[in-house]
């Protein structure tokens, strides 16, 4: 039977949502190796929406359930109607809608929380002992959800979010592009992506690696 991984979307769009190629790349490399991705959002208004042509707010107010459908081709379920009992591992894209709509951490830094209905299913798969894999800036909402469980991830390279992933409770490890980052004991699986880049090209790699080492966790 094939393995049933959520990716848990955050929007539609690098600045206020999901990265777009992370997000794609997550759900193609899971389709090559035989899994059934379940996308998945929370159904709550984005923190803001952005213009991608200028990175200017629009003012407009868009639901991150909506959005998100967009990447999944409409097929895509509520977060509060999934449960670690329907996964074999979860996987969360980055893109700023990581840190502005599954959590806050965007605006709050360390002093950020996770949407409700994110922090649940993250803590219920920790707790079932099942594999989470996190894309580029998702690391940070996934240590202030798991806090407690001082998990190691990474972020890339950037000194100032690791140093607050670390002030969170989180253990920082810097990686390359093309690598990824595996806390053992607490089954999590980091890859930096476009917070490092350049290119998709780039990023692929470190993303293919880590739906491969995930897929292998579970």
């Amino acid at each position: 039977m094939a393995k049933q991984v959520g990716v848990l979307l955050a929007g539609c769009g690098v600045f206020d949502g999901s990265e777009v190629h992370e997000a794609a790349l997550t759900l193609l490399f899971l389709d090559r190796a035989g899994a059934r991705a379940i996308c998945m959002a929370p159904n709550v208004d984005q923190f803001h929406v952005i213009d991608h042509l200028n990175q200017d707010q629009t003012g407009e107010t868009r639901n991150v359930l909506t959005e998100s459908a967009r990447i999944a081709r409409g097929e895509i379920r509520d977060v509060a109607d999934v449960t670690a009992d329907d996964l074999d591992a979860l996987i969360l894209p980055g893109g700023f809608g990581a840190a502005k709509n599954l959590s806050d951490f965007a605006a709050k830094g360390a002093d950020a929380t996770v949407e409700p209905e994110t922090a649940r299913l993250v803590g219920e798969m920790a707790e079932a002992g099942k594999p989470i894999g996190a894309i580029c800036i998702a690391p940070a909402t996934l240590v202030k959800a798991l806090a407690h469980r001082t998990p190691k991830v990474t972020i890339g390279s950037d000194p100032g979010t690791a140093s607050v992933i670390e002030s969170m409770g989180g253990r920082h490890q810097n990686c390359a592009v093309d690598d990824i980052c595996i806390d053992e004991a607490n089954r999590i699986v980091s890859t930096p992506a476009y917070m490092l880049g350049p290119g998709i090209k780039d990023v692929a790699v470190g993303i293919e690696k880590l739906v491969d080492q995930v897929l292998s966790m579970a």
